[in-house]
């Protein structure tokens, strides 16, 4: 994620903050101002430690998918709360519905790892002393803390893990797409609830209504473009011509080529016209403000290619390029270059079978 500092790696896995978790960091220390120096520091500490059961709760999620094999690029901390990146969501149902729950078990643990080191309230009066962070105060409000993210990531909506627990239960009986519509279209529900709830309460909930919201309606795309790809191979897709540029050409040459076509990512060869790199819009738009007009296409090239199996499945590729952020990847078959493969290329082919099957679908409505 952009504009986020690298803590280290925690069982392999990347960790960072976004700058964005700064600001929290600061309106806890303003709005607790007023109440001493104590209760500030205590109050940022509290906050820290929280997000340290942030981390443990993603981290929860990362290791579960570990077991299926499915690797985790990075947690990244947000002033809501943490993300993993996995590579992949499992698209099996028992194994969605035990990654989906291992981060709130992970928190229910913390619960019962603090409960022996707990005071728990005697009073009325003890009761309402909790509302202050302290010494004393400082575990079990913690203790809460970890109830309350359990409790709140179990609210079925995406991309909540109560939205991807509930999508998991409901593919064990309906195919995966309509699970999705249906746990997508109660996370929307609940989202415009939060948001209204916001307006008249607390403004925290409208941006969180407006997360899950955003999060349900990416996650039906996501799954309907998966199911799009189901049973196409590399081949079905891949290009059988594509543009070319030698090593030893000049940035103002493939400018030139980017203005005068549509193309957006072009394959670099070498004198014997064997592949050295590819060069995206991207890659070439960087190369030009840093290097100017006269550098080389061998200096601000991508030499690292991607080759992909003709017969490998669309799905998988896809994946593939995602991870390794490509925008362009050679398609080979029994070790020769029968093609490339390119997201434009990938999009045309969605549009072309959304198409197909909307005609087949009004074709069968006629009889």
């Amino acid at each position: 994620m952009k504009y986020s500092l690298n803590l280290g790696k925690i069982a392999g896995i990347r960790l960072s903050i976004h700058w964005t978790f700064a600001i929290l960091l600061v309106y806890v220390i303003f709005s607790t101002m007023n109440q001493g120096t104590s209760q500030t520091i205590w109050m940022v500490l509290f906050t820290l430690a929280i997000f340290a059961c942030v981390v443990l709760h993603e981290l929860g999620h990362a290791l579960a998918a570990r077991r299926y094999g499915i690797p985790t690029r990075s947690i990244t901390l947000l002033p809501i709360g943490g993300v993993a990146s996995l590579e992949r969501i499992p698209e099996k149902p028992s194994e969605e519905l035990v990654v989906a729950l291992a981060g709130p078990l992970v928190n229910l643990l913390i619960m019962l790892v603090l409960i022996p080191f707990v005071k728990f309230p005697a009073s009325t009066d003890e009761l309402t002393e909790l509302a202050a962070i302290n010494q004393s105060t400082f575990l079990i409000n913690l203790l809460a803390i970890n109830g309350w993210l359990a409790l709140f990531n179990l609210i079925p909506a995406f991309p909540m893990d109560g939205g991807r627990v509930l999508r998991a239960l409901l593919s064990f009986r309906m195919e995966r797409a309509r699970a999705t519509r249906i746990a997508a279209s109660i996370g929307q529900f609940l989202a415009i609830g939060f948001v209204i709830l916001g307006f008249f309460g607390n403004p925290f909930l409208v941006f969180i209504g407006l997360f899950i919201f955003l999060g349900a309606q990416q996650e039906t795309t996501h799954v309907q473009t998966s199911a799009a790809f189901q049973g196409h191979t590399v081949s079905e897709v891949s290009m059988s011509t594509y543009p070319t540029l030698h090593q030893s050409d000049l940035v103002q040459d493939a400018v030139q080529l980017l203005l005068d076509s549509q193309n957006r990512n072009f394959l670099i060869v070498d004198t014997f016209k064997e592949p050295v790199g590819t060069l995206s819009r991207e890659t070439l738009i960087k190369g030009l403000a840093e290097r100017g007009n006269a550098a080389f296409l061998s200096d601000v090239m991508d030499p690292d290619i991607l080759y992909l199996d003709a017969t490998l499945p669309l799905q998988e590729a896809w994946q593939l390029m995602q991870t390794q952020k490509k925008s362009f990847a050679l398609v080979r078959s029994n070790g020769q270059i029968v093609g490339a493969l390119d997201p434009e290329n990938v999009v045309e082919f969605l549009m072309v079978q959304q198409a197909v099957l909307g005609k087949n679908v009004a074709g069968r409505g006629t009889f």
